[in-house]
């Protein structure tokens, strides 16, 4: 059943939909991003040195001169965080009458690693899971363990709630969903120990970033083919939004148990959005639920200005019957494709790995430069605020330049520019605001080709096995928020170590999408005949020659009906249109992940 023709009827974007999108659906994005990257800052990074019981009360710098040695970081000479002197610092006090004679006269010493603790500089944060664990030195790793397990629960989670989705509806997913969320994420708060600190984090991640999945579906399945880009552009500027506004949050919110509140609790007000938000009446029509959907769509055409027939939906009803039980029949003559069919075909083999390879670029730099952002060097909330305030103007281009220049170069220049970025910060590695600048180049261009992708992934896999095949490359995409967080770890001793790798990444998915043909403008594939023969003459700098000259030579015929040369005889151009809305569709689902 065609539900775009329905919303022809009732609106396709009227002011119902303006008010459920702009009211509803677009906040219901934002906890997605505050949950995904809050954790960064509970874990935040401190700068600590050795305990030393002894010298507590003296002068800090004093005691670290006479007690820590240094130590060459990133290119320069710090304290070591680890290790200390080895001496005795009673004796020391007895001996000399100031500690300023005492590191001049006792020179050098023995190093051993620190023996009563740990000391913190308490100048950016009150308190973080690392201050309060002490999750330091040979512990150092268990803050991106805790990364690590959020994207684990994360892949877990996506995978439950797109099932979920589909049987029992959008709208209860949402919700059961924001209930996991709430929970966990104020249990956090509570935590004792960092066991147990992981486990609530891992259900948090179980949410994320599947909770943004209902508002993002709903937003699109509400509105006609239209108003698709629209819907996918507004998203992704709610998405945005919430990084924005979690800089802010927590630049005012420094304790880690705090923090964990400030970015739940307000969410639990969206548990009003039961009422004012609807189930999508695309999903409902599918499942034969005329009644709930008759409810939604009279309603939907009375805010919007439209009237139905009394018997509107008797029509829907009968029609929904006929072409299913049409679906049905054909279900019984059509074979049944599987993911292996993805790889049976030379051509189609080769565009479904460097599909999923592009997305586990995609997404394993998008989410590594978030993470990276408070670690850069400066003032780590700035860093955030920019990391996310620098994807807004990407928006503003990046449409038309794949309406004009086409996918498949918006997405290798996006890449490219955005790896070279990441790349260059090697030879510009002690300057902090360039590397930043450098830094932010990298975030808008990764965040334009995590645009691009979904919907150039779905104009190339053929229609029969296009769910599976966008399934398969998101799916194996996820992985690079697991494998991410260890690269950042790398980080700690080379700074810009994580930079290069994540800009390497990119300069080759950016290279490796001319292997892919341009799908601007091109009919969609149909069959696994068509995926196959898609693209085969493509060059790897250069596009095909152009086939619609062709087809405009055959269609450059007088026409039966009026014997004129005219488009009245394209028959075909209601299928087309369905192609595409069905290709939109299966794009906008799979932009996710962010």
């Amino acid at each position: 059943m065609d539900f775009d023709a329905i919303l022809q009827d009732v609106g396709e974007f009227g002011r119902y939909q303006k008010l459920v999108i702009y009211l509803v659906l677009l906040p219901a994005v934002i906890p997605c991003g505050f949950h995904a990257y809050a954790q960064l800052f509970m874990a935040g990074d401190v700068k600590h040195w050795c305990r030393v019981p002894e010298l507590e009360g003296y002068d800090v710098e004093l005691v670290k001169n006479l007690s820590i040695p240094l130590e060459l970081r990133n290119g320069v000479l710090e304290y070591s965080q680890c290790n200390m002197y080895d001496l005795n610092y009673t004796d020391i006090l007895n001996q000399y009458t100031t500690l300023e004679e005492a590191a001049v006269s006792e020179g050098t010493a023995d190093i051993v690693p620190c023996r009563n603790g740990w000391m913190y500089e308490n100048v950016v944060y009150q308190s973080t899971v690392v201050t309060e664990w002490n999750l330091v030195c040979n512990k150092n790793f268990y803050p991106t363990l805790g990364l690590v397990l959020l994207a684990v629960g994360g892949i877990i989670g996506n995978y439950i709630f797109g099932y979920l989705q589909d049987t029992i509806g959008r709208k209860p997913s949402f919700f059961i969903y924001l209930v996991i969320e709430c929970i966990f994420g104020v249990a956090t708060a509570f935590a004792q120990n960092y066991y147990v600190w992981i486990v609530y984090r891992f259900g948090v991640g179980f949410t994320v970033p599947a909770i943004m999945a209902t508002p993002y579906v709903l937003a699109i399945e509400l509105v006609g083919p239209k108003c698709r880009t629209l819907c996918t552009i507004l998203s992704n500027i709610a998405y945005s939004m919430g990084l924005i506004l979690l800089a802010g949050v927590v630049y005012l919110v420094r304790n880690w148990r705090h923090l964990a509140l400030a970015t739940t609790l307000p969410f639990v007000c969206f548990f009003l959005y039961i009422w004012p938000m609807p189930e999508s009446p695309r999903w409902l029509l599918a499942r034969g639920q005329f009644e709930k959907a008759e409810v939604i769509l009279k309603k939907m055409a009375r805010i919007n200005g439209k009237s139905l027939p009394k018997n509107y939906m008797v029509h829907l009803r009968r029609k929904y019957e006929s072409d299913k039980l049409k679906q049905d029949l054909e279900k019984e003559k059509s074979r049944k494709y599987g993911i292996l069919d993805l790889f049976r075909t030379p051509n189609l083999r080769k565009k479904t790995i460097i599909i999923t390879f592009i997305w586990f670029t995609n997404t394993s730099v998008y989410v590594g430069l978030s993470y990276y952002a408070p670690v850069l060097g400066g003032d780590e909330f700035l860093n955030f605020f920019l990391a996310g305030i620098v994807e807004l103007p990407t928006y503003l281009f990046l449409w038309p330049s794949m309406e004009r220049l086409g996918r498949r170069w918006t997405l290798c220049m996006s890449m490219v520019v955005g790896g070279i970025a990441c790349l260059t910060t090697f030879l510009v590695q002690h300057e902090t605001n360039v590397t930043l600048a450098l830094y932010c180049v990298g975030k808008m261009g990764i965040s334009s080709s995590f645009v691009v992708l979904p919907l150039m992934a779905s104009e190339l896999y053929p229609t029969v096995v296009r769910g599976l095949g966008m399934s398969l490359s998101s799916v194996l995409g996820m992985l690079g928020p697991i494998f991410i967080p260890l690269v950042n770890y790398l980080g700690s001793d080379i700074m810009v170590l994580p930079l290069i790798i994540m800009g390497a990444l990119l300069v080759a998915g950016g290279i490796a999408s001319l292997l892919l043909p341009e799908t601007l403008n091109q009919h969609l594939p149909q069959t696994l005949e068509d995926g196959e023969k898609m693209g085969l003459d493509t060059d790897f700098c250069c596009n095909p020659p152009v086939k619609e000259a062709k087809n405009e030579e055959e269609n450059d015929v007088p026409c039966k009906n009026c014997n004129a040369l005219c488009s009245c005889q394209m028959v075909n151009m209601p299928l087309n249109e369905n192609v595409n809305n069905e290709k939109d569709l299966d794009a906008v689902e799979f932009i996710l992940v962010k």
